[in-house]
């Protein structure tokens, strides 16, 4: 079977597939849905903070969010079918009411009738336990479920409906049963067997898991292309990992980054460490360039060091596209709320963590090995003893065993809905005024 019929016989699959759950979850879809609604209006009327709640259990709840199972494996197709169930279920009984809060910042502490809506919103998919009741109070139950939902979409868990948190909550169901539909097809695509230890990239959630024997062993928050430079979707293999490496600018960095720089700052290239070589190896001097003209063909290359755009580590894999995944000196970029502007390169935090993981099977590199080349700031190539699969992948929605389902943004707008990209590449998530 070709590739393109495979493909086309997995969604045909998928659309049979999803056909069938739509007649049986639609005859029980209002009952599911009014029940939850029912059980908050009966529940015991509450005063605004006689809720007896264990406020610590709000952070529990958004660290649960995260789990061993792997987003690729043998149980991630019947997670999202069992996914898009339960949001067939909801779209077919209404969907959810539309948060708005007005003026108004809805944070713990605070009561207004707009909380009502807030907590229905949450109760139909499960944020909010249906005994919390309705009351116009954001009390530590609310505050609890604002954070589950904010884990579920890859949004900072701070409890605050900020301006990405109350985008994310106000796409209607049927979008987002959309966007599962969707992403179930992409899961199709690859085997079961992965490999025994591979490791796998999600573009939109813009992390990296380390699997091994079906577990995840490390998960390692990333940055990845931005959507003018995106990361390319590829199945290929890691064969080497370089300690100390050297940086070679690819030319379009050249062009629209260096460039201009030097232009600025005719001594950009000594501040970074960046030397010019001609095709033969020699070095070529940089005020004998031209930085009002074309970008010259030389390689630009910076020296292993602190400054290094790689800093200590660089993961080579096979592709066409000159990517690759490495350490960075800018580790602030980790703590942004999206991040998706590199160059289609991907930067990994703990990277050394990675690199040991990947390295374990290679004899003679264990940790203190690792460490101690690094230390010593010398340029070391170390070939894997065993190349390890990884996957590029970008999914966007996915179901887990235990019944949570994941959302994150449509970064790359491949989702098929405008409203799935929350645009939340602009910056840092403010407070709604």
């Amino acid at each position: 079977m070709s590739k393109k019929n495979g493909i086309e016989a997995l969604s045909r699959r998928a659309f049979l597939a999803s056909a069938a759950t739509v007649g049986a979850s639609a005859l029980a879809a209002p009952a599911f849905a009014q029940s939850a609604l029912d059980t908050l209006i009966n529940a015991p009327r509450r005063g605004n903070w006689d809720d007896q709640f264990d406020a610590k259990a709000a952070s529990r709840t958004a660290t649960a969010m995260v789990s061993n199972t792997p987003i690729l494996g043998p149980q991630s197709v019947a997670s999202a079918q069992q996914a898009i169930m339960q949001y067939q279920q909801i779209a077919a009984a209404g969907g959810w009411p539309e948060v708005n809060p007005g003026d108004q910042r809805l944070q713990l502490g605070v009561s207004s009738p707009a909380v009502q809506a807030l907590r229905q919103r949450l109760a139909i998919t499960g944020d909010l336990p249906r005994e919390a009741g309705l009351s116009n109070a954001f009390d530590s139950y609310v505050d609890g479920a604002v954070k589950r939902f904010q884990a579920r979409h890859g949004l900072p868990a701070d409890g605050v409906l900020g301006e990405f948190t109350l985008k994310a909550m106000n796409i209607p169901a049927d979008v987002r049963l959309q966007q599962l539909n969707t992403n179930v097809v992409r899961l199709q695509t690859f085997p079961e067997d992965l490999g025994r230890r591979h490791l796998m990239v999600n573009i939109p959630a813009a992390y990296v898991e380390a699997v091994e024997d079906g577990s995840v062993a490390t998960r390692h928050t990333a940055v990845v292309g931005r959507l003018s430079r995106p990361t390319h979707l590829v199945n290929s293999k890691i064969y080497e990992v370089i300690l100390n490496p050297y940086w070679t600018a690819p030319r379009s960095i050249v062009e629209k980054d260096i460039m201009p720089l030097m232009r600025k700052d005719p001594t950009y290239l000594e501040k970074n460490a960046i030397r010019l070589l001609d095709g033969k190896g020699n070095e070529v001097a940089p005020e004998t360039i031209d930085w009002n003209g074309e970008a010259p063909n030389l390689m630009f290359r910076q020296d292993p060091g602190k400054t290094n755009a790689m800093a200590s580590t660089k993961i080579n894999f096979y592709n066409k596209n000159g990517e690759y995944m490495h350490d960075t000196p800018q580790q602030g970029l980790f703590n942004k709320l999206m991040r998706f502007e590199s160059s289609g390169c991907v930067r990994v935090q703990n990277v050394r963590d990675l690199s040991n993981w990947l390295l374990r099977e290679t004899p003679g590199w264990n940790r203190q090995q690792m460490e101690q080349v690094i230390a010593t700031g010398v340029n070391t190539p170390v070939k894997l003893a065993t190349e390890v699969p990884v996957y590029f992948v970008y999914i966007s929605a996915w179901g887990m065993p235990d019944g949570i389902v994941q959302f994150r943004d449509d970064i790359y707008q491949m989702d098929g809905n405008a409203e799935l990209a929350l645009d939340t590449t602009a910056g840092m998530e403010q407070p709604v005024q």
